[in-house]
């Protein structure tokens, strides 16, 4: 899921870098493309970190791994 999630917001920031660019790149389309970058960044480091506390859990929960 989260692979679709970061295609999505992959494919949705480039739709927008396209239309900004459509008339020529100024500096206005540069700093939204970049606020863009940084969400898409943020959001899939969230995803990152919501995927690696559930593994955390699971591992707890079924004596897979022990902590040191």
């Amino acid at each position: 899921m989260d692979d679709m999630k970061r295609g999505t917001r992959e494919g949705v920031d480039e739709a927008k870098k396209a239309w900004r660019a459509r008339d020529g790149e100024d500096l206005g389309d540069k700093a939204a493309n970049l606020g863009d970058d940084v969400r898409r960044t943020a959001a899939n480091a969230g995803d990152d970190i919501r995927h690696a506390e559930h593994d955390v859990e699971h591992d707890v929960e079924h004596g897979t791994d022990t902590p040191r």
